[in-house]
């Protein structure tokens, strides 16, 4: 059975979660400006809980962004210096994907609009939609100021609004039939999505972890 590692600092939560022999363990706070000092010793936790070592994780699965600056290069450096000390692959995994997982757990929903607070008044929007119980992108991520975001092309049903981006409510076009404005990225998420990303053979070396802010996608050319 495989073991996963995940880990999230991207938002105001941290949260660490493990797989190992089909059981889910996890940590999550909300501990704003915190998550250098909390997040290895989550991680610590997690794997005696389990009554594992470390070297028995097989990949680690790490928020990539997008989200705040800092908690993503947080994330980022930790899993880096932990995958490369234990010679392991790293899973790069959407925040707004997670979020997009986590509000399928707890409400049931199968469409989803996530909106993080970007500042600089804008958002990180992305929609996904529920298959064969992981939430697949719809369309693209973008950072767009709250008045130009939208649901994808031919898009239909109820779709429910999830982050902290959804404060702009009253000014996101964007019919939800419901919102959790208060929702944040959790690991055990993370970890579900990993999960599924592992059995397809996404998994990348320890130096390709890197972070995703959306925002420079502009500014940075491509590569040939």
């Amino acid at each position: 059975m495989t073991t996963l590692l995940a880990l999230d600092t991207a938002t105001e939560a941290c949260s660490v979660a493990l797989l190992h022999e089909g059981r889910v363990y996890s940590r999550y706070e909300v501990i704003p400006r915190l998550h250098a000092q909390r997040v290895l010793p989550m991680v610590q936790e997690v794997l005696a809980e389990a009554g594992i070592v470390l070297g028995a994780v097989e990949a680690i699965a790490f928020g990539r962004g997008p989200g705040a600056f800092t908690g993503v290069r947080i994330a980022v450096g930790v899993v880096q210096g932990l995958a490369f000390a234990l010679g392991r692959p790293v899973l790069p995994i959407s925040n707004l994907a997670v979020m997009a997982q986590r509000a399928h757990r707890e409400q049931g929903v199968s469409q989803v609009a996530t909106a993080i607070d970007a500042r600089m008044d804008e958002l990180y929007w992305g929609c996904y939609r529920l298959e064969d119980g992981e939430m697949r992108l719809a369309g693209v991520e973008a950072v767009l100021p709250p008045e130009q975001v939208a649901l994808p092309r031919a898009a239909e049903g109820e779709w429910f609004g999830a982050g902290t981006g959804w404060a702009f409510a009253a000014r996101i076009p964007v019919a939800v039939s419901g919102m959790d404005a208060g929702l944040l990225p959790h690991a055990e998420d993370l970890l579900t999505l990993a999960t599924f990303a592992w059995a397809r053979g996404e998994a990348v070396d320890a130096e390709q972890a890197q972070p995703v802010y959306l925002r420079d996608n502009v500014a940075t050319p491509k590569k040939g």
